[in-house]
């Protein structure tokens, strides 16, 4: 009987069209998926897309059209890079699906009538992005959001809350006392800043919006985006709507893989949910960093990501796969840049893995016109070459497990490589010369093609589009390559026939391709055609344009804020007794560069503390690739005048 295995990605958010930075977490189930069918587990592999919320009803809002429209067509996206990088899923969720919407009414029912849900008030600081209120004391040393380092705003609303503070001593107990949350730094980051200081009751409802699933005992309150979203993961099995039947078989889940800005709601709320619904807890959630691009968090709102369809046309989706999960260190931040991928394309792909299968078809083409001779003669260096062969897919299967994909690639790239000096040893080229030396040059190459089998099957799950190309240019069949043989060595004929095809991973030229690279990605700074797109869909009337009072002002004094390392605290004259404006230019500007300086603000924007000092505008500057420059103006121009 197959044994079950259940993995989940969070579902996506679709504010906006996925980029590289949505890709990691999914192509990483997917391999893990793959690995697992492979090995003959039943799989249940979910993703999907998280639809409600107020940022989605501005969005819509803006682009004049209907929630519903437009999350229908950002989900369509997501689906679509699915299915171009051949992520093989079984169950796509969104948040708008009727039985998902029945479900979450049914399960805030059921948390109200266990005493786990009640009516109070929210007072507190709310990021209109990320949807989270946070407290003074949880903000970032700019007095912004934690997560995004956006500007929150004062928030009171009349709301529900779920009792997560008594659930406090249970969840320290999960994080401290069971390998619940991977890597376990990650848990105790989580007991530290949240558990220690005393765990707050969350806010599950909101009434300021009503883009959402409203709530069965209390229609002027949307179930907000935790629990509505959080619970997908019990709901795409037909938990309390009988949509499907799958929670017997499939939950727990095994895996759920999250990136670390939304640990905190998996670690803590999601288990606090389930233990006030009575439900087992998740195997692992395994939480992995960000990728990261000039050292900055891929975002769309900074516009730094990279377009997957750009970068798989160019190279194509196995390389990209392959370049994201052997570049992502468990649990940490990795850097994505032009030159590390082609570079590691080149290196890995390139002059290791393609050239290694296509020097040994090529030799066996050569010197056996294509099928090797029976007979054998062993020697020097097969054994090590063997032996390591033989241990791959175990310590592959470890590292799966623990969802250390960039370690399981380590780990078949170093016999990769150990393939790639048996060549340099054996050195078939001089065997090749001498007739009676046929037997041991039969033995070096079918031990090089029964390593490649081995190498390329454990490489399916991470490129399940070239490697079949690799095993049928190496005369491997399907029988060859099941789990139970790979870590066994002998298993081609000894009689093999290999099919010579094309280059599997041609090499790049570097300066080429990072010219390419840049003139594909610099345009969002240089032509900004996304924005003017956005700018399209977005227009305003002139009758809001002139709802912001822009005017001039001198800059008198300028000193940097005490409490912070990226806040200038600026003393203007504005021609009207003067103003303090707090602006987060520090990393670009001295303060005494700005003194003297005439430049432009927002004068009509609502007061606003930053790390204890009152701002009071904005001032106006312009994003210049990887600086901010303020905007200035003739010094001749009064101050105080008005800018239209």
């Amino acid at each position: 009987m197959k044994k079950n295995f259940y993995i989940t990605t969070p579902i996506y958010y679709p504010s906006a069209a996925p980029h590289i930075g949505h890709l990691y977490t999914t192509v990483a189930c997917d391999a893990i998926v793959r690995f697992k069918r492979m090995q003959g587990y039943n799989v249940m592999f979910l993703t999907g897309t998280d639809e409600h919320g107020q940022k989605i009803e501005q969005k819509a809002k803006e682009a004049g059209v209907t929630p519903k429209q437009y999350v229908d067509e950002i989900a369509e996206k997501f689906q679509k890079l699915w299915k171009y990088v051949n992520v093989d899923y079984d169950r796509f969720i969104r948040t708008t699906d009727d039985y998902h919407e029945q479900a979450v009414q049914n399960i805030y029912k059921t948390l109200l009538d266990k005493g786990y849900l009640y009516k109070s008030e929210y007072k507190g600081k709310y990021c209109t992005p990320c949807e989270s209120f946070w407290t003074e004391s949880q903000l970032d040393e700019n007095g912004m959001c934690p997560e995004c380092h956006r500007e929150v705003k004062e928030a009171t609303e009349e709301a529900y809350f779920f009792k997560l503070s008594a659930f406090s001593d249970k969840l320290e107990k999960l994080l401290t006392e069971t390998d619940y949350v991977q890597p376990e730094w990650r848990a105790k980051e989580l007991v530290n800043n949240f558990i220690k200081p005393g765990l707050e009751d969350v806010c599950v409802s909101r009434t300021s919006f009503t883009w959402g699933v409203k709530l069965p005992f209390d229609e002027k309150h949307i179930a907000y985006v935790w629990i509505d979203a959080l619970s997908n993961y019990i709901t795409a099995l037909g938990y309390e709507n009988g949509k499907f039947d799958d929670m017997k078989d499939f939950w727990p889940a095994d895996v759920h893989m999250v990136a670390k800005d939304i640990m905190r709601f998996h670690a803590l709320i999601w288990p606090a949910m389930l233990m006030a619904l009575d439900l087992p807890l998740p195997k692992t959630l395994s939480v992995h960093g960000y990728i990261n691009f000039n050292g900055v968090k891929m975002s769309k709102s900074i516009g730094n990501v990279v377009d997957p369809f750009v970068l798989g046309e160019r190279y194509g989706v196995d390389t990209i796969r392959y370049h994201i999960l052997r570049e992502m260190p468990f649990g940490s931040d990795s850097d994505y840049s032009n030159e590390i991928m082609i570079n590691r394309i080149n290196s890995d792909l390139a002059n290791d893995l393609g050239n290694l299968v296509s020097r040994t078809v090529a030799m066996v083409v050569k010197y056996f016109d294509g099928t090797l001779p029976s007979e054998r003669e062993e020697g020097e260096f097969d054994a090590d070459l063997k032996a390591m062969a033989e241990k791959l897919a175990p310590a592959v299967e470890k590292y799966i497990d623990e969802t250390k994909l960039s370690l399981a690639l380590t780990e078949i790239m170093t016999v990769v490589s150990r393939a790639n000096k048996y060549i340099d040893e054996t050195a078939p080229w001089i065997l090749a010369k001498d007739p009676s030396k046929a037997a041991r040059l039969a033995s070096v190459l079918y031990n090089l093609l029964d390593t490649i089998r081995i190498c390329a099957a454990l490489l399916q799950p991470f490129m399940p589009a070239m490697m079949p190309k690799a095993l049928e240019q190496i005369g491997a069949v399907a029988e060859d390559i099941e789990y139970g043989k790979l870590g066994k060595f002998g298993v081609l004929p000894e009689n093999v026939t290999v099919k010579k095809g094309d280059v599997l991973f041609p090499r790049l030229d570097v300066d080429t391709e990072i010219e390419y690279l840049n003139s594909v990605i610099a345009p969002k700074k240089d032509g900004y055609k996304e924005d003017e797109d956005l700018d399209k869909a977005n227009t305003i009337n002139i009758d809001k344009f002139a709802e912001v009072k822009l005017r001039t002002a001198e800059v008198t004094t300028c000193e940097k804020v005490a409490k912070s390392k990226k806040l200038l605290k600026l003393q203007l004259d504005d021609g009207r007794g003067g103003r303090q404006i707090v602006s987060g230019i520090a990393q670009w500007y001295k303060p005494e560069e700005l003194i003297g300086k005439k430049i432009i603000f927002v004068a009509n924007l609502a007061p606003a503390k930053l790390c204890g000092e009152e701002s009071q505008g904005m001032i106006l500057c312009c994003d210049c690739g990887e600086s901010v420059r303020v905007i200035t103006v003739d010094a001749e121009v009064p101050n105080g005048s008005t800018v239209r």
